[in-house]
């Protein structure tokens, strides 16, 4: 079964219809999304779908190595990761239907008020997978 990356991000992707930032959630809110998320994961591990499920912390640096092995690590000015990627899921599941499948499932996760956050998710083969359209 080919595998497939659903990817969260912080920002850089249309708004949600449920567009309040996490950090204006109640915490009751952030424990019913963290609870959905948990679920959905376990629903997938139990599936035999699951390869990996990880969220990402906003710290980090970015690292480039010279001719000698060694270089700078910096924080910017630059579009980094950190501020963007979330999280993510990696499916190994039937195909290309599957993954769109669980990432609508995903979209629907609960946000500000319980409603759902209807976010946008990136969803990309693994290299060799086959995709929508087959290439």
């Amino acid at each position: 079964m080919p595998k497939y990356l659903i990817l969260k991000h912080y920002r850089g992707t249309p708004a949600t219809v449920n567009d309040v930032p996490m950090d204006q959630w109640a915490p009751a809110e952030v424990d019913a999304h963290m609870q959905f998320m948990d679920e959905f994961g376990k629903r997938l591990e139990e599936n035999g779908e699951l390869v990996d499920a990880q969220a990402l912390s906003q710290e980090g640096a970015f690292v480039r190595a010279n001719d000698q092995g060694t270089g700078p690590v910096t924080d910017g000015p630059f579009a980094e990761t950190k501020d963007l990627i979330a999280g993510w899921y990696v499916v190994d599941v039937d195909g290309w239907d599957r993954a769109v499948e669980l990432a609508g499932e995903l979209s629907l996760a609960p946000g500000k008020d319980g409603r759902p956050i209807h976010e946008w998710l990136e969803v990309r083969p693994f290299y060799g997978a086959p995709s929508a359209t087959g290439d």
